[in-house]
């Protein structure tokens, strides 16, 4: 097993990040423990971590957007707990000079690795609620995630195109459109889906491709979009 930092470093970085001293540092090292460096790693402590990150992140957005629906909430969390989010945060924190790793892992970058960073960040977050609760947990969200949570796109811009379509659609009491597969291509293992998007009433259709038919149907939607006559050209 290799460690980037000491002991006494690790825990020093870690109050100075979360915000959070801990009583029991072998929840510390543990969450920052790589399967590759021995049996006591932190898989579990990520389950955990996963359902503390995503619980503490949903209050947080409940507070700073009392006017939010549902949908949006969902939707900003998303965008905050994504992996590709995570990974950075962790990096932006040097996470990666704390993780104890093995060997191989530690020749091969490990301590780059957006999946083990973002892993590691969940498990981090997971010792401390067993540490301390969920409110020091939640203090430790707010604390790594301040900048982003002061810096969120509109929840609006969020939603994706089938998404924006039927609401461009339901606003003006229009049916919903149409989604046809018109091709599948390629072995089980790997195919391509063709789609069609057709709006009737605005008499316009769009194709789509992809490796999943959601996937071919989003873009279809996205092409219509941009293709509305008038009259829904303020959702484009």
């Amino acid at each position: 097993m290799t460690a980037l930092r000491k002991s006494d470093e690790t825990l020093t970085w870690a109050r100075r990040t979360f915000g959070h001293d801990f009583l029991r540092p072998d929840l510390c090292y543990a969450a920052l423990t790589h399967r590759s460096a021995g049996a006591s790693h932190n898989e579990r402590l990520e389950f955990l971590g996963d359902s503390v990150l995503n619980c503490a992140v949903a209050r947080l957005l409940f507070d700073a957007y009392p006017q939010a629906d549902e949908g949006d909430l969902s939707r900003l969390r998303a965008t905050l707990v994504s992996g590709k989010a995570l990974a950075e945060m962790a990096g932006d924190i040097s996470l990666g000079d704390h993780l104890r790793l093995g060997s191989g892992e530690l020749k091969t970058g490990g301590f780059r690795r957006a999946s083990i960073l973002a892993d590691a960040l969940e498990a981090v977050l997971g010792a401390i609620f067993l540490d301390a609760g969920f409110d020091a947990a939640t203090t430790a969200v707010a604390a790594i995630m301040a900048a982003r949570l002061s810096d969120l796109p509109a929840a609006e811009s969020l939603k994706d195109p089938k998404t924006r379509l039927q609401e461009a659609l339901q606003a003006q009491g229009l049916p919903l459109p149409t989604y046809t597969l018109t091709k599948v291509d390629g072995e089980a293992h790997a195919q391509n889906f063709a789609v069609t998007c057709e709006v009737p009433a605005w008499k316009v259709s769009a194709p789509g491709e992809g490796v999943s038919r959601r996937g071919a149907e989003q873009l279809a939607a996205m092409r219509l979009l941009a293709l509305l006559p008038r009259a829904g050209a303020d959702i484009s």
